[in-house]
């Protein structure tokens, strides 16, 4: 059974009109906390149209929601100084009141020769994208010593780890992976687990054998076994209250985005989940086909990236008041 639902989005805005675009994402998440969702995810998209700066939305975010916990899926560490970003995660998970949940992951940003004198003019060719720089994130959170000073300059005090500490952060903190390798070393150094919708074609060439596959070598490397966190990220659009118009629009999105799903794609050979339309029912009924989704109880349930405002009310709203109970779920306020 379904214990716990989320939806992530990019939110899109319009070059010309951010600040829409952003009070729109806001109003999503609180629409979410209302429906009795437990989790809303932003995901970063840098130098597109889509939230970059996903922390500082969330930080706004807390002030506006008290319940809905919050979180990043995922942030791309490459574009990240990882004391930098401990300070800014922190900060926000104080003000929500311990609510944040940010995911991650590594590797060199995207398109990295077009924009690596962008972001690391001096240090392109020395900066490690490996999970060494995770590593580096972790000890920031979880308080470990940053520098061999501390005590007073003047009128002033100094810590010698980052501040503010946030007491339970290191403990919601998630690794993106789409890999056996990097399901296994998330389990490791004992962070929760984002299953991707996008993976590597190792050992299969079948979507759901190869997520179930990282699930299982997550847990066996974690200390907590099958009691360690994973949460799948699948998209999924009911129709159960949908618009003719709405249900013609969404099967065209997964119908033009179905070539992708068939085969690997490229050199890295990644496979694509299907995206899932239909009602609450016929989504029930294929999740349950599974074998991924049986090994879970926590989703977080990617929105289409180029809908509009109207849809998303009408996918959230089915999504908590039929799909979740569908699957054995219970809103927030009737636990």
């Amino acid at each position: 059974m379904l214990r716990r639902l989320g939806f992530l989005t990019i939110g899109l805005f319009d070059e010309a009109d951010p600040r829409r675009g952003h009070e729109a994402t806001l109003e999503i998440i609180e629409l979410g906390e209302r429906l009795g969702f437990d989790s809303a995810w932003l995901r970063h998209r840098h130098l597109q149209f889509g939230i970059s700066s996903p922390i500082a939305v969330l930080a706004a975010a807390t002030q506006r929601t008290s319940r809905i916990e919050l979180g990043t899926a995922v942030t791309p560490l490459g574009w990240e100084n990882p004391l930098r970003l401990a300070e800014d995660l922190a900060t926000v998970d104080l003000l929500s009141g311990g609510r944040l949940n940010p995911g991650i992951s590594v590797g060199p940003p995207m398109h990295f020769d077009r924009v690596k004198d962008a972001i690391y003019p001096d240090t392109a060719d020395a900066e490690d994208f490996s999970y060494a720089r995770v590593e580096r994130l972790l000890a920031c959170v979880r308080g470990e010593p940053v520098t061999d000073f501390r005590g007073t300059v003047g009128f002033e005090q100094f810590s010698d780890r980052v501040q503010p500490h946030s007491p339970g952060l290191s403990s919601r903190l998630w690794y993106g992976g789409g890999s056996l390798r990097s399901a296994a070393w998330a389990g490791e150094h004992g962070m929760n687990f984002l299953t991707s919708s996008v993976v590597k074609a190792e050992e299969s060439e079948d979507f759901d054998a190869v997520q179930l596959s990282h699930i299982r070598a997550f847990r066996a490397a974690h200390p907590d076994g099958e009691r360690a966190r994973v949460s799948q990220g699948l998209v999924v659009i009911p129709t159960d209250s949908a618009t003719a118009a709405q249900r013609k629009k969404y099967a065209q999105y997964a119908e033009q985005r179905s070539p992708r799903t068939r085969t690997p794609q490229g050199p890295a050979r990644m496979m694509f989940a299907p995206d899932v339309v239909g009602t609450a029912a016929e989504i029930a009924e294929r999740l349950a086909e599974q074998a991924a989704f049986r090994e879970i109880d926590e989703v977080a349930f990617a929105l289409p990236f180029t809908f509009e405002h109207e849809d998303y009310v009408q996918i959230l709203t089915d999504m908590a008041e039929r799909l979740g109970p569908a699957l054995g779920w219970k809103p927030a306020a009737d636990r």
